[in-house]
């Protein structure tokens, strides 16, 4: 009797520790809810940069857009090479890359890859005056390209039918700065992607690109190649939903179409003008801008003029900003050969126009449509968005508004115009090249803002050193 009674007292002591140490458990807390999406970036024209208008860059707007459709903040974090990307995302820096970079068999074998964003040619680039190769089998000096790039596994692949092929390899710099090198004469050679040779070539035109080295390559967004399963069906998701409402096109016309077409003459007359004219106005045009971006203003001012404030047209329209007489009237002008009028005439006028567009119409296009009726009118740019909605275009989309104004020189289109015929080929021509005017000179503020930014941080090493000298000399010790 004694031993069950010992057993049973044994039991019910075990069964007491049990629910005592399942009490005691702790309940882990649930992981925090995910606040910040983390994209890893390289800095580039059309990747992402930061500006005195802000941040921009195809991927970062892409970025930005998907951040909106998960509800997250977005982080853009730019690292200095590809190599650090790559690292960034295997230690879970960030969630993805968003860089500008291409579609290849080594990327596919190490990540997830996103749908396309759109599509480059790779291309050899050179100098103006040096030997032009017919293919990559006749270079008389290596190739300079960027370490983990696509450009390296795209000539391991030619090396193969050339074998003699050599090439560099520069981890610390991007295309822009190669090509930088190459209109210097420091290196021969280097490969690009189009659209990154499209935008350079405007700020140095000596750029020539030779034989394409591969066709229509996917630009797109690595992800981590384990547990991204959720992101991977968020991002289709997010880019079949802007690739249906023409954000992928809208994209594509804004950071490249406008480049495409190029003028080595009219190039190099534009930047010897922003040195040697603009000056002479460039406060004027930051004075009057009223709103607008004076670099916009000034952009236009060379298109219609050259920065000449005696340009007169055969029909009539004078001055600084070619202001026709009832225009000039309209908003208050009496001289139109003089320039601080003319400027203040030209930034009312489109400011005016500015304020009479459809609402309709997103504010980053809204200057694209603005000049296109300074250009042909605005009564002609509405014929054009009523032609467009009755074709099943977006009238409010400046992509499908280049493709309706042309139509308004066509008989069997502007005969159902209110306005009649209009040269809309020349409002689209005009408006590129006012685009791309626009460009070089932010490329140029943002140059002169470096310099300025290197030379006072030289400055202040100087005074730092100084200093360091005086103390030194005053308390009797040397220098270090």
């Amino acid at each position: 009797m004694k031993k069950i009674l010992f057993v049973l007292l044994t039991l019910t002591l075990l069964a007491a520790c049990q629910r005592v140490a399942v009490e005691q458990t702790e309940v882990m807390p649930e992981p925090a809810a995910k606040t910040q999406l983390n994209v890893g970036t390289l800095y580039g024209s059309q990747i992402f940069v930061t500006t005195g208008q802000g941040e921009a860059g195809f991927d970062y707007e892409m970025a930005a857009g998907f951040a909106d459709f998960l509800e997250l903040d977005l982080e853009m974090k730019p690292y200095p090479n590809i190599g650090e990307l790559y690292t960034a995302l295997d230690n879970g820096e960030i969630d993805f890359i968003a860089a500008g970079l291409a579609d290849t068999q080594t990327r596919r074998e190490k990540f997830r890859l996103g749908p396309p964003l759109y599509r480059v040619n790779q291309v050899l680039v050179y100098k103006q005056g040096t030997k032009v190769p017919k293919d990559i089998s006749q270079l008389e000096e290596n190739i300079t390209v960027i370490t983990d790039s696509s450009f390296v596994e795209t000539l391991s692949q030619l090396q193969k039918l050339y074998p003699d092929l050599l090439w560099d390899q520069e981890k610390d710099r991007d295309s822009e700065e190669l090509m930088g090198m190459i209109a210097r004469g420091e290196i021969t050679y280097t490969i690009a992607d189009s659209t990154t040779f499209d935008i350079n070539r405007r700020f140095m035109p000596e750029l020539r690109a030779g034989p394409i080295l591969k066709e229509r390559q996917a630009i797109v967004w690595l992800l981590p190649p384990h547990q991204s399963d959720q992101l991977m069906s968020d991002l289709l998701t997010f880019w079949h939903q802007e690739k249906r409402s023409g954000t992928l096109a809208h994209l594509n016309e804004k950071y490249f179409a406008h480049v495409k077409r190029f003028d080595y003459v009219d190039t190099r007359a534009f930047l010897r003008a922003i040195d040697n004219k603009l000056p002479r106005y460039k406060e004027k045009f930051q004075f009057y801008a009223d709103g607008l971006d004076w670099r916009k203003l000034a952009a236009t001012a060379y298109q219609e003029s050259h920065w000449n404030p005696n340009a007169r047209s055969p029909t009539g329209v004078r001055g600084l900003m070619m202001l026709t007489l009832p225009t000039a009237k309209q908003v208050g002008i009496a001289n139109r050969l003089d320039p601080e009028q003319s400027i203040k005439g030209g930034a009312k006028y489109l400011n005016d126009i500015l304020k009479r567009l459809p609402e309709s119409i997103p504010e980053n296009q809204r200057m694209w449509f603005a000049l296109a009726s300074y250009n042909i009118g605005y009564g002609h740019v509405e014929d054009a968005r009523k032609l467009a909605e009755s074709m099943g275009l977006n009238p409010s989309a400046w992509r499908d508004l280049k493709v309706v104004l042309p139509l308004l020189q066509k008989r069997k289109y502007y005969k159902r115009t209110r306005y009649g015929y209009a040269r809309g080929n020349e409002a689209v021509h005009y408006v590129d090249s006012i685009r791309r005017y626009y460009d070089t000179l932010v490329w140029v503020d943002n140059q002169n803002r470096m310099i300025e930014d290197e030379k006072a941080r030289a400055e202040e090493t100087q005074v730092v050193e100084l200093s360091n000298k005086e103390n030194s000399e005053l308390a009797g010790t040397p220098p270090e």
